[in-house]
């Protein structure tokens, strides 16, 4: 007899979980529990390890069916999974990662607003390879939505059942098992403005063999969708910045050109600027970024050339098989591989002679002593060429040699956009047993193998050396150019022309052009052994379950530039490699022990479980919880969980070297001092030479535009990091009137949560390091900044430039609010009606940036709205099903911090975002049972993402809104068909 503990869930026989978005635990738990009793069969729920029958999860749990990814019309599961209020806003999307510098276009998930490293993505109950180098983070790139069967979310600490990382919950997402036949399927959708081009196809396949005893199920899949761009977008069409008003913080400055134009800006003296060039490449004085009443804009449009949504190709193969090698054992095997293709694209790079001539502060010399034959310089003065006479004529000299000089910025049009082309292969294998024991005992033991590669290509840098050599230019003896410097020339040195526009040559451009890579690959190895069964029936109310078991698990990274990038010789930062690893050795244990059964109530019992993990990074760590399960009668069940959970720290937060980051919605504490302000803010602010300098320039520190765009900073990691504590207790109602006919279909849940998290994993805030310093005067934080003396470009001193932070266990995080699900399905006009409902309503959150400091509260800000929902309606009649979907993501207010640097409490409603209602439709027919095509529509209602310009905080970058919470690309339709055989 082929062993039950197998046995697949049919989701087909639960009424409640034909076409909802979202089905509450109650429903599915006792429905399956119904089906496993019928044929002996024991189940598992995500939450627990422990395999008895009616068993369900005394931790909040939320489903995500087949047939809700089905009529979603979704290419990617992150898509769905962000429709569901538990998910915070994901560190890295399609829509918002267009600037990174490396895993743009991945896709991640952030439970609880606490972070994605926080949430633990599962495939069948284990872990799975991270996609972002470095970190514990899924790429859902490399999951095949078509092969998901269902995908259980669980909320609050997990850590003694699963490990680390399930600080805020878990994802876990089940693949389909025994399928036999073979499902085609295709899709094809695009955006009302005519981009967004998605495209999808996937073939299914599966059987059995040998009489039945081995059974295998295959799924290939491809989808492409295409790209963005911010120039097709109204609202992001044209630079702007917001206009640092208090009484109206979404007003904007437009346009808010960059000033550094393709024509290049000219400079005779520090800060001084005395000319560009215009259309026809002829000198002309003075320098207008955004035009005025006289004069057009001289600036650079950098919105012209940004991208909103990366273009993204997936081809993807997943597999299962098992075979029974007898009675009791069978043997089984997963696969999983992801190619993905991502390409950004972005404004050409904006150099700056400082980043040529750093020794000589940005000025390079136009003019060079003649050398003799042997070399040494015979007094005659030669002068650059490419110089035109009328700016010559202004330019002196500002190095002490003798020799005039010039400064300049310069949108590096001419050598190509800024972007980067990535290859990531993600793939997965997983073998194991599993089999009977003794009685109704049961055990399993597995190892997989996983990794992730990326290899990048990125465009627009250049060599550094290369350029400074063919900057300096001369006409040699036959009066031809040449680059000024012997050793150059023999190296194929091309002289470079930076006075006006388009004025490099080809072979100059070859000469310079310093193409960017990176490789990355990620490892995972894990093993396991585990053990479940029943003790006996101790306290006459049901056998006693228990569950053990230990794991293994090495994790491996690197990510490295090429040399010129890790020497920061290509125009951008030095990014050196990145390389680390750890492994941990397990033990755990869990117990669910029944109290009572139909006595004066319906049933009580208790569960807990604990895991002793032992780093090679932090050392032993400790994780348990403890719960109780209370039914007084059988339609209503109370239950609760206390659990410690712990996160040790991942490569990235452990090894990253100094990676620069450019952080925007920052306030510099100076502005507005002057010589007189008193008190430990001015005599900090003054304390910077350049500050002094712009105060004596203007009579108060004062920023311009580059200023308020020329802000960066470096992230570093930290191997003296420890493990964080994350404590955490749900509590959750749960009511589904079985007795009662007229409510049998009726599921209710309501539930509490509260997460703390303690010595937490943070990057100390940029805007909490610049008070610190200037508002408080603590010199440790102000070793983290660094002003500029004299920035070129800029009438102003003393801005900054550089802002650093670092990882540490300082900090302190909490998450705190209320879940309610519901679902309901009736018989309506001779068809079946479904509503499913889930509504998250955030308490409380914030993070603790430092022992002793302020709370830094996020809750009601943008991405981290109190209240949002989500309702789903489904009608079937005969052959049709009509889908209506419904996203509501509540009012939410700019960051409190932000907001402090303007003297603006948190939560004014100037600084307020209204509440965003997105609507979805989709229509099925089912004309035979072989074939069905359908229709759909996401963003029904077309709307318009609210304008959060640059400068903002929560503005994401060429798409003047967030676009990791927001729908930045508009109405989108989309049609396809699946086949059955």
């Amino acid at each position: 007899m082929k062993s039950t503990y197998i046995r697949k869930i049919k989701y087909a026989a639960a009424p409640l979980a034909i076409g909802l978005g979202l089905i509450s635990v109650p429903s599915f738990a006792q429905e399956a529990a119904d089906a496993a009793e019928e044929d002996g069969a024991a189940i598992v729920v995500t939450g627990s390890r422990i395999s008895v029958n009616g068993l369900t999860s005394p931790s909040p749990l939320q489903t995500l069916s087949e047939g809700s990814i089905e009529q979603s019309g979704v290419v990617n599961l992150q898509e769905l999974l962000l429709e569901n209020p538990a998910f915070g806003t994901p560190g890295i999307s399609r829509t918002n990662s267009n600037f990174s510098t490396a895993s743009a276009g991945a896709a991640t998930v952030d439970l609880r607003n606490l972070g994605s490293a926080r949430t633990l993505v599962l495939v069948n109950g284990r872990r799975f390879v991270a996609g972002v180098p470095g970190s514990s983070s899924v790429d859902l790139n490399t999951i095949p939505t078509q092969f998901i069967d269902r995908v259980d979310i669980l909320t609050g600490g997990a850590s003694a059942v699963y490990g680390s990382d399930a600080v805020a919950g878990v994802v876990n997402i089940i693949y389909k098992t025994d399928f036999e036949g073979i499902e085609a399927g295709g899709q094809v959708g695009i955006a009302e403005e005519g981009d967004d081009l998605r495209r999808q196809a996937d073939l299914t396949f599966g059987g059995s063999f040998s009489d039945g005893r081995g059974k295998f199920m295959t799924h290939l899949g491809y989808s492409k969708e295409g790209a963005v761009f911010s120039r097709d977008r109204e609202i992001s069409a044209i630079d702007q910045f917001f206009t640092r008003d208090p009484d109206n913080f979404f007003k904007i400055r437009q346009p808010f050109f960059s000033s550094f134009a393709p024509q290049g800006r000219f400079f005779n003296a520090p800060g001084v600027s005395v000319g560009t060039f215009d259309a026809n490449n002829k000198f002309i004085l003075g320098f207008s970024t955004n035009g005025d009443a006289t004069r057009p804009a001289d600036g650079f449009n950098r919105s012209a050339f940004r991208t909103i949504a990366i273009p993204t190709e997936r081809y993807l193969l997943a597999t299962n098989a098992s075979y029974d090698v007898s009675d009791d054992i069978e043997v089984f095997f997963e696969g999983t591989y992801a190619k993905t293709k991502t390409k950004t694209e972005l404004e050409p790079f904006p150099l700056d002679s400082a980043d040529v001539f750093k020794a000589t502060g940005g000025f390079f010399n136009i003019e060079n002593r003649q050398l003799d034959a042997d070399g040494k310089p015979t007094g005659a003065i030669v002068v650059n060429p490419f110089v035109p006479a009328q700016l010559l004529a202004l330019l002196k000299d500002n190095n002490g040699d003798g020799l005039r000089d010039v400064a300049f910025t310069r949108r590096l049009s001419d050598v190509a956009l800024r972007g980067n082309r990535a290859n990531r292969d993600t793939f997965r294998i997983l073998g194991g047993a599993r089999g009977g024991l003794f009685g109704d005992w049961k055990w399993d033991a597995f190892y997989s193998y996983g990794e992730t590669s990326e290899s990048q290509v990125s465009s627009g840098q250049f060599n550094v050396v290369n350029l400074r050599n063919a900057l300096n230019v001369k006409r040699d003896a036959a009066g031809k150019l040449v680059c000024a410097d012997l050793d150059a020339q023999e190296d194929g040195c091309v002289p470079v022309n930076i006075f006006g526009r388009n004025t490099i040559s080809a072979d100059a451009l070859r000469f310079i052009d310093a193409p960017g890579f990176l490789s990355t690959i990620t490892t995972q190895k894990l093993a396991g052994v585990n053990a479940y069964g029943t003790l006996g029936n101790l306290f006459g109310a049901g056998d006693i379950g228990l569950a053990v078991g230990a794991e293994y698990r090495d994790e491996f990274s690197l990510s490295e530039f090429d040399a010129l990038q890790q020497a920061g010789l290509n125009g951008g930062n030095a990014i050196p490699r990145t390389v680390g690893s750890f492994d941990v050795y397990e033990l755990y244990g869990e117990v669910n022990v029944p109290l009572l059964s139909e006595t004066f109530i319906h049933s009580l019992s208790l569960t807990g479980a604990g895991r002793i993990s032992d780093y090679s990074t932090v050392g032993k760590t400790y994780s348990y919880n403890g719960g109780v399960d209370f039914s007084p009668v059988e339609d209503i069940r109370l239950t609760a969980i206390w659990a410690r959970s712990t996160r040790a720290p991942n490569i990235n937060e452990l090894f990253s070297p100094p990676s620069q980051n450019f952080p925007t919605g920052l306030i510099d504490p100076c502005e507005g001092v002057t010589a007189a302000t008193a008190g430990k803010l001015g005599e900090v602010c003054r304390s910077f030479a350049g500050v002094n300098a712009n105060i004596a320039q203007n009579g108060k520190f004062t920023l311009n535009q580059a200023d308020l765009q020329g802000i960066s900073g470096f992230d570093r990691g930290n191997p003296l990091l420890g493990e964080e504590k994350g404590d955490s207790f749900t509590a959750r109602l749960i009511i589904n009137p079985r007795s009662i006919d007229a409510l049998r279909n009726f599921g209710f849940t309501a539930s509490y949560y509260n997460i703390r998290v303690k010595d937490a994993i943070v990057s100390t805030p940029r805007q909490f390091i610049l008070d610190q310093c200037f508002k408080q005067g603590e010199q440790s934080f102000c070793d983290f900044i660094k002003r500029r003396a004299a920035p070129e470009g800029s009438n102003s001193a003393g801005s900054l430039d550089e802002i650093d932070s670092a990882v540490t266990n300082s900090g302190g995080l909490k998450a705190e609010g209320l879940d309610f699900t519901a679902t309901y399905t009736q018989e309506v006009f001779s068809g079946r009606l479904n509503l499913s409902l889930s509504y998250t309503h955030l308490l409380d959150g914030f993070v603790i940036p430092l022992p002793g400091s302020d709370k830094d509260f996020f809750a009601g800000e943008i991405g981290a709205a109190k209240d949002k929902f989500f309702v789903s309606a489904n009608y079937s009649i005969n052959k049709v099903d009509l889908t209506l979907r419904g996203t509501f993501i509540g009012e939410s207010f700019l960051d409190d911090q932000f907001l402090a640097g303007f003297e603006v409490e948190r939560n004014d409603p100037r600084a307020r975002i209204p509440a965003e209602f997105y609507a979805d439709a989709q229509i099925r027919y089912r004309a035979a049972d072989e074939f069905e095509f359908f229709v759909g529509v996401d963003n029904l209602l077309g709307n318009d993402p609210t304008v959060i310009p640059s400068g903002l905080p929560g503005n994401t970058t060429g798409a003047e809104t967030d676009a990791g919470t927001y729908d930045a690309i508009g109405r989108r339709f989309y049609f396809g068909t699946k086949l059955r055989f």
